[in-house]
């Protein structure tokens, strides 16, 4: 976590802007004399849930707590991140130096990992006790290539040996604890954590151990353990097998997604390297976070059950929450363009044999297999697959079931002709009226609208409304112009007023002025720096970055965003100032002149509807 967002996670806006000026509560928010500027009534307001604050009267700025203590203070972000870190009982320590005391005692737990897989291998091939392992490894029909590959090992049916053999290579037993490896007895010492079990070293994208699977041999339980919690291993964010597989995921741009290590491992040994493992049920948003940085489509394979069929609706509902929605332009009737959020990715589900596992499909008909992912399901027909295949026909309150199940799936389809394509379906499945449904739909569709909004349209932008103020936007245009000289032009069309977050606009305020990113990193002070090289090291999907083409259209998708998000956050703090006014009796001449800028903000909003920025030409 970089310095910056350890502030930001530690420091509460409302606790902070309190110790300048007396805040009142207002509903959700606070409110407040502006201390920037005279006035009589109450125009700046703090907004918690999103760590932000807005003047809505003379000065009409706003911004996070950096840009307050900056602007009160009269500093630069590096002297309000020092006031602030002092504040949090954050340490500064100089970037870089950061890093490298951190980075050293992570790297020693990677290389006892190491030496701990090369040990179980080493057992493995060569030990006689390991001889229940290699033999369950033939009957599976996995490899002795495979088998090297993934460095697959066995570990003893003894309580120190794995302990014995590192204190030996000159490790302590401290650090054997805190990578996992060995668990500390209540009366003093320590054990081995994993005992004659057949062993799957975990890699992280760069190919580093940074964990163990390990299964039994025999029928006790548990039939699978894992290294637990460490400072290098996570298993809600790692995926077995993504060391080997994150090329091939690039180059098909698919990535597959399967439950267990065996299937893993059996779908690479006949030819599927876009093969990774959730190793567990359902997939996590931090596992799908690094999935997304590789690719943006994704094949579902799990467990043919009814708990494999759970976790794949949990995990195509994560999925697309993680994938994100894309802003992109669509015709009207009028001959207008509106911009409607779609799922930026393609979700497929593999309906696997009932009974069998990915590997066993793999081991005993691999063309079976092949025929499985090219016919893989888009979700919402394997939705209507799982839950027909569940309804009995005759009965109304499996049919009342179905359609409570489906609705909200055919709801989120926003193309309107495959919406009505779906409701068909669902009709002639269930032999009901077709105007029933979409009676159902009508009304289902309403009750959300209230819930998400009270009562006003969903916003499909990205918005920072119900969450803390969100850079995520702001990084990625700016990863994309720092990272792409060619863009610097359409760059420079971009408003100072986007950028929200302190450090991302200092960014951009800096790039203006600098002839290249080496002289930008010149200019910087030292607590942006950690910042600027996160942005430099972000990585795009594939069909970005492998043309010129590609980055700008991308570049004046992101930046027509940008533009939507801040006149919707106009227009948005308008009506939570105005509802907040009429609430408490605010002064009617006040009102009226937040009326007239919300009419100016609501126009400027209308405009972004009907034409996109200047560059938008260039798209092709």
């Amino acid at each position: 976590m970089s310095v910056i967002n350890e502030v930001k996670q530690k420091i509460d806006i409302v606790e902070v802007i309190s110790s300048y000026i007396p805040l009142q509560k207002a509903g959700q928010n606070f409110k407040a004399l502006c201390p920037f500027h005279a006035e009589k009534y109450p125009s700046f307001i703090v907004f918690p849930e999103r760590q932000s604050w807005h003047c809505f009267g003379a000065c009409g700025t706003g911004g996070d707590v950096f840009s307050f203590i900056m602007k009160k203070e009269g500093v630069d972000f590096g002297q309000a991140l020092r006031l602030l870190a002092e504040r949090a009982g954050v340490a500064l320590t100089p970037y870089g130096m950061r890093e490298e005391t951190e980075d050293g005692g992570r790297e020693r737990l990677f290389q006892i990992n190491e030496v701990a897989a090369e040990y179980y291998h080493h057992l493995l091939l060569n030990a006689r006790v390991a001889k229940v392992a290699s033999d369950y490894l033939v009957g599976r029909r996995i490899s002795a290539q495979a088998v090297r590959d993934f460095q697959l090992g066995f570990s003893p049916d003894s309580w120190e040996a794995l302990r014995q053999f590192l204190i030996g290579k000159g490790y302590v037993e401290k650090e054997l604890v805190a990578v996992g490896l060995v668990i500390e007895r209540e009366r003093g010492g320590s054990y081995d954590r994993f005992r004659n079990r057949l062993m799957f070293p975990i890699r992280d994208t760069k190919g580093r151990v940074i964990g163990f699977g390990a299964r039994v041999l025999d029928d006790s339980l548990p039939k699978y353990v894992n290294s637990p919690q460490t400072a290098i291993f996570d298993k809600s964010a790692s995926l077995y097998g993504i060391d080997r597989a994150k090329t091939a995921i690039r180059q098909r741009n698919l990535a597959i997604i399967v439950e267990g290590y065996m299937d893993v491992i059996m779908a690479h040994q006949h030819g599927w390297q876009n093969v990774v493992a959730s190793m567990g049920t359902s997939l996590t948003e931090k596992q799908m976070g690094g999935i997304k940085r590789l690719t943006r489509n994704i094949t579902l394979a799990l467990d043919a059950d009814a708990a494999g069929e759970e976790a794949t609706f949990r995990s195509v509902e994560m999925a697309s929450e993680v994938l994100g929605e894309k802003v992109v332009p669509l015709p009207t009737w009028s001959g207008l363009v509106k911009y409607e959020g779609v799922i930026d990715a393609e979700i497929k589900v593999i309906i696997l044999p009932r009974g069998k596992d990915p590997d066993q499909v793999i081991g005993e008909d691999a063309s079976l297999w092949r025929n499985l992912v090219s016919e893989a399901l888009p979700v919402i027909d394997y939705a209507f697959e799982a839950v027909a295949s569940k309804v009995d026909f005759k009965r109304a309150k499996d049919k009342s079931a179905a359609v409570q199940k489906l609705l909200p799936v055919i709801s989120e389809v926003k193309d309107p002709i495959w919406q009505a394509h779906y409701l068909q379906k669902l009709a002639k499945l269930l032999k009901i009226e077709e105007r029933k449904l979409e009676h159902e739909l009508r009304e289902f569709q309403r009750k959300q609208r209230r819930r998400r909004s009270g009562g006003t349209v969903r916003d499909t932008s990205p918005s920072v409304s119900s969450s803390p103020l969100s850079s995520s936007l702001e990084e990625y245009c700016l990863a994309l112009l720092f990272q792409h000289p060619e863009l610097a032009t359409m760059g420079k069309e971009l408003l100072l007023e986007y950028f929200e977050c302190s450090e991302n606009r200092e960014l951009f305020v800096e790039w203006q002025s600098a002839s290249d990113i080496n002289s930008l990193r010149g200019t910087l002070d030292v607590s942006l720096q950690e910042h600027l090289n996160s942005l430099l090291n972000k990585t795009f999907p594939p069909a970005i970055g492998e043309s010129e083409e590609g980055r700008r259209r991308d570049f004046t998708d992101c930046a027509l965003r940008l533009r939507e998000e801040f006149l919707r956050n106009l227009v948005r703090k308008k009506e939570e100032l105005l509802s907040l006014e009429r609430s408490l009796g605010g002064d009617a001449a006040e009102l009226a002149k937040l009326e007239e800028q919300g009419i100016e903000a609501d126009m400027q909003l209308g405009q972004v509807f009907k034409k996109p920025m200047g560059f938008g030409a260039r798209r092709k």
